[in-house]
């Protein structure tokens, strides 16, 4: 029996001595593998920082041969065909610089106050080429969505208010889209503010447009809505909201589709940027415009429309609450800002065809001088 314990207390020590032989080896490992992290980190934040500094050299170079090359032709120091063909090779450069993985070593935009309010001081800008693309083609796909569901609630709450509610809205079914549009806003302008912090060419004012848009839905919140009895009367504000933001989807469908097509040509061609976005802008070919533009142009005056009804409402008495006034000057703002950059795009179109034109018909004459 002694002898028999004595065995078994001999094979209990044996694994224990093992156990112990295995923790230190592990913990000996971890040591050795946070090492090599940490001076792997170190080697990459060095190279990070040289190639960082090769970067902005290069793209700083680029901007002053480029200036110089304006000014030589303005001296006359240099042909201007000779200086047309430098400045092609230049925009080659500049683009392979600012499209390729080694755009994420130039210096990015700020991420401003809404970025910081939300998300705090945290980095949102993507470190490889292919993460942003995603990015932006996640931002798409996000807009397809929601310019459907745009286009299916107000007709859905329309259509109840006129075959089951008697011709009157109830509060909870208004309130539940306002807080939908809340967050469409919100969420929209998050992303866009990402995507420029990532390199995407947006105009601050359709971000601004949305900043408006989010206020205006957080105020309608809290906008009692009237019922009985001249319910029809005190809701028309409503009616006529939900009316231009069926107009607004149909908008936005159309614009998802032509200005996506539009954008991948100009990409194609080299005059855009694989990250740039298109949002509420005239992009569309010159066929697709002509639909377009109407649309744009109807929908930004039946905005305005609203939005001066909503003031007249509130100054006649029928409906005299703040939020009433506060919804009224928004949508008059976003109508005007939406009808002022449109119209700043369309010039800028017109410009760029002009000028496209002239350098056409002066090489066109250079040809015919050679021919002679």
């Amino acid at each position: 029996m002694g002898d028999s314990t004595a065995a078994d207390g001999g094979d209990n020590r044996l694994p224990e001595r093992n156990v112990g032989e295995e923790v230190c080896r592990l913990v000996e490992q971890s040591k050795e593998l946070q090492e090599s992290a940490s001076a792997l980190i170190s080697r990459n934040s060095q190279e990070d920082a040289s190639l960082r500094q090769r970067a902005l050299a290069l793209d700083s170079n680029i901007k002053m041969l480029r200036s110089f090359i304006d000014s030589s032709v303005k001296k006359g120091n240099l042909d201007s065909k000779r200086a047309e063909k430098l400045s092609e090779e230049l925009s080659r450069a500049s683009y392979a610089l600012s499209e390729g993985d080694a755009a994420t070593f130039l210096p990015c935009k700020s991420h401003g106050r809404f970025l910081r309010m939300f998300l705090g001081p945290i980095n949102v800008r993507a470190n490889r080429k292919d993460i942003q693309l995603k990015v932006k083609e996640e931002y798409y796909s996000f807009r397809d969505r929601t310019a459907y569901l745009f286009l299916f609630f107000p007709s859905l709450l329309l259509v109840l208010r006129s075959q089951i509610w008697g011709g009157c809205f109830p509060a909870l079914p208004v309130q539940i889209y306002q807080a939908w549009l809340l967050f469409l806003y919100t969420a929209l302008a998050l992303r866009e503010n990402i995507l420029r912090v990532n390199g995407s060419d947006i105009r601050p004012w359709w971000i601004y447009h949305h900043y408006c848009a989010m206020g205006m839905a957080l105020i309608s919140l809290t906008w009692e809505i009237e019922k009985q009895p001249d319910c029809a009367l005190k809701q028309k504000g409503i009616q006529l909201f939900l009316r231009w933001a069926i107009m607004q989807g149909v908008a936005m469908l159309l614009q998802n589709r032509y200005q996506r097509q539009r954008l991948y040509t100009r990409i194609a061609l080299g005059k855009a940027r694989r990250m740039d976005v298109v949002w509420g802008e005239t992009a569309g070919v010159k066929g697709q415009l002509w639909l377009l533009l109407p649309i744009l142009f109807v929908l930004q005056a039946f905005e305005a429309y609203v939005g001066v009804l909503l003031l007249q409402t509130a100054v006649v008495g029928v409906v005299s609450e703040w939020q009433v006034v506060a919804c009224g000057l928004l949508l008059i703002i976003m109508a005007v800002g939406n009808f002022a950059n449109t119209v700043q795009t369309l010039v800028l179109k017109s410009r760029f065809k002009a000028k496209m034109k002239r350098g056409k018909s002066k090489s066109d004459l250079s040809q015919a001088s050679k021919d002679q």
